[in-house]
């Protein structure tokens, strides 16, 4: 059986109908779509209209409201992409974590906390890859003396370019 690739997509800043198109396009596409910190995606038109617009949201699903839930129900979205409305960046936008806080979710600060640790450790994890880096750079700097013999052998077999 073949395995199915999974697509693991960062939601925070992207537009809530843009991001539901690319996922819906990669879900027919026969791939598995995982969309992480769906609090951050931003829904187009201003915050009174979206929070009455899911206001029916919190009777219906659960007791937590989620707000990958949102992102859940907001299906396959389609954009006039080439006229000049669908492409302006600046129009306004609601941010989709506020909106699923005031409609019931009772977890943002735990998220904003979990996000702070993440930052953290991505943090120190990125020191570590470059430290690491410098090292690695520095050792085949230090054995690039010693295996020039090997390397031109392998050139002349055209093993090595």
């Amino acid at each position: 059986m073949a395995e199915v690739q999974v697509l693991v997509l960062d939601g925070r800043g992207h537009l809530l109908g843009r991001l539901a198109a690319i996922v819906a396009k990669q879900v027919l596409l026969g791939r598995k779509v995982v969309v992480v910190r769906c609090e951050g995606i931003n829904i187009s038109g201003n915050f009174y209209r979206n929070k009455l617009k899911y206001l029916a949201f919190l009777r219906k699903r659960m007791n937590t409201n989620p707000s990958d839930r949102i992102f859940w129900r907001s299906g396959r979205a389609v954009l006039p992409h080439k006229t000049a409305r669908g492409q302006a960046p600046t129009r306004k936008f609601a941010y989709l974590g506020r909106l699923a806080h005031e409609v019931g979710w009772k977890y943002q600060a735990v998220t904003a906390t979990l996000e702070e640790k993440r930052k953290e450790k991505a943090k120190i994890h990125y020191r570590k890859k470059k430290q690491f880096m410098r090292l690695r750079k520095q050792a085949e700097k230090n054995v690039e003396k010693k295996i020039d013999k090997y390397t031109e052998v392998l050139k002349t077999h055209g093993l090595l370019v």
